[in-house]
């Protein structure tokens, strides 16, 4: 068994980002925020440039009326293990990637898990993300929350055993070729196929938070990806935040309408300093029963620090969100 840590060089992602970037501009927004909201082309279609209107990011991005327009808390499903498929990029992902038959390694894996579903004891939740050139992970490659765990070269012909063996039976420390985790894990919906709100903010996300990693040293501790759909479109930019809380347990906190600006709050109150940022806050995988076998409630935060600092946004005076 190796240790893991996401090691690779977010400076030379950057880089790769950067040559396929292009800027909009609307009179209503302030020029910091113009700079955090990058159109991410794919290197393969570069030679296409393409912007969007005004019109289309109040329609898809960060300044659409539902932004804002209801609280977060209490919008995830109780869940209490995460896997993430490793597979091809977003960009390729069709909408049902987990149905498509052209993708047959996410379809066999998901099916296997909801065939399985009665005999899996902890209630487990399968998304899609991204594998390949700028990540450290290759197609078929699984990771494990909150295991910490990377299972190695997962195969067509491995979903049943794998599903038997870690999911149902829990003999993760024995199963394959796999590594612990460590550092903390970020995933942002850009499912662009599947919504086109998600690909719209999650690029934009994605491209800020390598940005702020970059300039704070942390490429070494913090592992950014891109990731498929996970409910709640209308909540875009989603985020979900796997990091040690104040007492050593990794935790998966969701949240919604996250922003560019929101960033560098994430990062430093988040996972810097324990903190959850309430008016972003959606939910978190954990327990469904308590220690005597109750209901947990999961509308309700957590009994840790909370950041409750609202940020003042430029169009928040000129929009009004909606449900």
């Amino acid at each position: 068994m190796r240790l893991w840590r996401p090691n690779r060089s977010l400076s030379s992602v950057g880089e790769n980002l950067c040559e396929s970037l292009f800027f909009f501009r609307s009179p209503k927004l302030s020029s910091s925020y113009l700079i955090s909201s990058p159109i991410l082309l794919h290197s393969s279609e570069s030679h296409r440039v393409s912007t969007f209107s005004t019109a289309e990011d109040e329609k898809y991005g960060f300044r659409r009326p539902e932004m804002y327009g209801r609280s977060l808390s209490g919008t995830v499903g109780a869940y209490e293990r995460h896997v993430f498929l490793c597979y091809r990029s977003h960009e390729v992902w069709p909408s049902r990637v987990e149905g498509s038959d052209a993708d047959l390694l996410p379809k066999l894996l998901s099916s296997a898990i909801k065939t399985r579903e009665k005999e899996i004891s902890v209630k487990t939740k399968l998304t899609i993300c991204e594998a390949g050139e700028g990540t450290e992970h290759s197609d078929g490659d699984v990771l494990v929350f909150p295991e910490m765990i990377k299972y190695r070269g997962l195969k067509d012909e491995g979903v049943e055993s794998f599903v038997e063996k870690v999911l149902m039976d829990g003999k993760q420390q024995v199963y394959g070729a796999h590594d612990v985790l460590a550092g903390s894990y970020i995933f942002v919906c850009a499912h662009r196929s599947r919504d086109k709100r998600c690909g719209v903010c999650g690029t934009a996300l994605i491209t800020k938070l390598i940005e702020e990693i970059e300039l704070r040293g942390l490429k070494d501790q913090i592992c950014v990806h891109a990731c498929s759909h996970i409910g709640g479109h209308k909540y875009a930019g989603n985020v979900i935040v796997f990091s040690p809380d104040l007492d050593g347990r990794i935790m998966g906190h969701w949240y919604g309408y996250v922003t560019p600006d929101d960033v560098p709050e994430l990062l430093d109150r988040h996972i810097g300093k324990g903190e959850l940022i309430e008016r972003l806050w959606r939910g978190r995988m954990g327990r469904i029963n308590d220690e005597d076998g109750k209901k947990v409630d999961e509308d309700k935060l957590p009994s840790a620090e909370v950041s409750k600092e609202t940020k003042n946004k430029p169009w928040e005076n000129d929009i009004q969100g909606n449900n």
